[in-house]
């Protein structure tokens, strides 16, 4: 089986352009190989969230949204792996492995069907993958969504509540 393909383009090369600000991590870096710690527990890996902190955000911030997106799963549609909903603008930093979320935060399912973070897990010997850990300065203080929406819903709303995004992108693959 060949999982040769074109490259997929970044998401967010695809939307209105947004002003930038400011995401850190004490545990990934930007275009660099994820640690196991924050792979999915298929591919031996801990299935932790990464630590992220952010900055510079818009003055009329009110809240935040997280994602994590691969855009290199052969799926024709990407992999969504992390939609965490409504952080209030008090919040500039997750920890590792964050639990229990700050109040009136919740994460919708993720496409492992789980409702948290879910690891990487690329297909053994595939390219290395792209994951795109976003976080979005929004203009409300909650999107009015529920825990039981898609993150393509969530991506819907936030098309008309993102202020500023900020992004990191790691990679990670499986040896085949």
């Amino acid at each position: 089986m060949s999982l040769d393909r074109a490259l997929a383009p970044d998401p967010y090369d695809l939307l209105p352009q947004v002003p930038s600000f400011t995401v850190t991590s004490a545990d990934v870096t930007d275009g660099q190989p994820l640690d196991e710690l924050y792979a999915h527990t298929s591919v031996g890996g801990k299935n932790l969230s990464p630590q992220l902190s952010w900055s510079g955000f818009p003055d009329e911030t009110r809240g935040f949204v997280v994602t994590c997106f691969d855009p290199d799963a052969p799926t024709g549609s990407g992999f969504w792996h992390w939609v965490l909903v409504n952080l209030p603008v008090s919040v500039t930093a997750l920890d590792r492995g964050v639990d229990p979320l700050p109040d009136g935060a919740f994460c919708v399912r993720n496409d492992y069907g789980e409702r948290g973070y879910g690891g990487s897990a690329p297909p053994p010997g595939d390219r290395p993958h792209r994951y795109v850990f976003a976080v979005h300065a929004i203009d409300v203080d909650r999107l009015e969504v529920t825990p039981d929406a898609t993150p393509a819903y969530v991506g819907f709303n936030l098309a008309f509540h993102t202020l500023a995004r900020a992004t990191i992108r790691p990679t990670f693959e499986v040896r085949g």
